[in-house]
């Protein structure tokens, strides 16, 4: 039986060698692996967690999936490098820094214009970010339908950690990078809006906090 197994990995490789020697012959074209991202430090907004600043390299193709564990259940989100590598790669940065864990969701919004949740930030809405920024990744030409994930900001190249969730439709400006789409667990968002808004105009905390109890990548 070992020796029938060591033959067998001995044939894989000598297979994968050859594969790829064969293949390294014939040129291909293959999409920019990397990118160079720039973020810039905001001494006037410090980090509300024990950072680092991501590496200014980024991955510009392949996707990966982030998993989201909260208090109304899980979801997972795929994210597309191509389409973000600045923000993918700043979003996976501040997982595997388990800067979103433990956190709390502060807003939520039901109207007839926008239906998300709103996560990211630390102390409260739109206060408590990373120490850093980085500029927009949009083309113009951007939508964001129901499963949709993207970064929130407070204006142009203000990116951080603050991101969307979009549970029915958000009828916004191109404005905001699009991580990515839910691939699994949308029912908890409709727990989420189910559980109420504590808001007559429907756009503020919800009813019963929505916290982060995780948030694991692997890529």
């Amino acid at each position: 039986m070992k020796r029938t197994f060591a033959a067998v990995i001995a044939a894989t490789l000598l297979a994968t060698t050859f594969t790829t020697a064969t293949a390294s012959a014939v040129p291909v074209q293959r999409p920019k692996p990397t990118v160079k991202c720039e973020f810039t430090p905001t001494p006037e907004n410090p980090a509300a967690k024990p950072v680092r600043i991501p590496s200014a390299t980024a991955k510009a193709r392949g996707t990966v999936d982030v998993y989201f564990l909260t208090n109304y259940g899980s979801f997972v989100v795929r994210m597309d490098r191509a389409n973000a590598p600045c923000g993918v790669s700043n979003f996976v940065h501040l997982a595997k820094s388990r800067f979103y864990d433990f956190t709390q969701c502060f807003r939520l919004t039901n109207s007839a214009r926008l239906g998300v949740l709103q996560c990211g930030d630390i102390y409260r809405q739109e206060e408590g970010g990373p120490g850093y920024k980085f500029p927009d990744e949009v083309t113009g030409k951007e939508t964001y339908p129901r499963g949709t994930v993207a970064y929130g900001n407070q204006g142009p190249g203000t990116n951080g950690s603050e991101f969307f969730v979009v549970h029915s439709f958000a009828n916004i400006p191109p404005n905001y990078t699009v991580l990515g789409h839910v691939i699994a667990g949308m029912p908890t968002f409709d727990r989420m809006v189910k559980a109420g808004i504590a808001d007559p105009d429907q756009d503020g905390p919800p009813v019963r906090p929505i916290r982060i109890l995780k948030v694991l990548s692997l890529g």
